[in-house]
């Protein structure tokens, strides 16, 4: 049987977890939730809603972590979906190990991301977001691997979901299934601890919710923080696949 690891490279205040809810609503896919998140925790010393009982729930040990994620797909499934949040690759870590799995990269336009995340924890500069590693990611590949991962933007899913992932689907080798739709409403086994703070919208939801196009004006003290995430946000975007 063949199998096939896929890691989504997400930023903060994305769809990231319903995405997760996509795949995870399919009958042959195995989900892993954030598993860089107590080490990016405990090197930053943020302090993120339940920091200590993240720190807990997870190995804080990088090499053991990205052992994990390329090890043998839980459950007995073909497929393993691990989301995985960019702004965990702190500088100095060792990104080589995607070149064993297959990448794809979640992006969504910064000025929602700042708006949505500046309400839950101040934002001291543009690492917090993932824009810079997600450019890193793709750069990485294609000078090492000779391959553009797949890229998708936030918007574009919600304006036609299915239209998006039957071509991210086709791009990766897998078959579409229509469970990747909707789902029950609630939370998941395989959820982080950090669920309770983070997913209640999604945990309220039966699918991806239609966009909406809010009109966002930023602080005027988030302007060069914003600047610098659209540099490297245009330049993936520019390479995503399109409606």
């Amino acid at each position: 049987m063949n199998t096939l690891t896929i890691a989504m490279w997400s930023g903060p205040r994305n769809i990231s977890t319903a995405m997760m809810r996509s795949f995870d609503n399919r009958n042959d896919t195995a989900v892993l939730d954030e598993p860089f998140y107590a080490h990016y925790l405990k090197k930053t010393g943020i302090n993120h809603p339940g920091r200590e009982s993240i720190i807990n729930s997870q190995s804080c040990k990088w090499d053991d972590i990205l052992k994990m994620c390329v090890g043998p797909i839980p459950e007995g499934k073909p497929l393993w979906y691990q989301k995985h949040m960019a702004q965990h690759n702190l500088e100095g870590c060792d990104i080589s190990w995607i070149s064993n799995v297959k990448n794809c990269i979640l992006i969504r336009d910064p000025k929602f991301v700042i708006q949505s995340y500046s309400k839950q924890l101040p934002i001291n500069g543009e690492w917090q977001l993932g824009y810079k590693q997600q450019l890193e990611i793709m750069q990485y590949l294609e000078k090492n691997e000779g391959i553009s991962p797949p890229i998708l933007d936030a918007k574009d899913i919600l304006l036609n979901p299915e239209r998006l992932l039957k071509i991210l689907c086709n791009k990766i080798g897998i078959n579409f299934s229509k469970n990747m739709l909707s789902w029950a409403k609630g939370s998941r086994a395989s959820d982080g601890i950090w669920g309770k703070y983070w997913y209640k919208s999604v945990n309220k939801s039966t699918g991806f919710i239609p966009y909406k196009n809010n009109n966002i004006k930023l602080d005027k003290e988030l302007t060069t923080i914003y600047n610098k995430c659209m540099e490297s946000y245009m330049a993936m975007y520019e390479k995503r696949i399109k409606l």
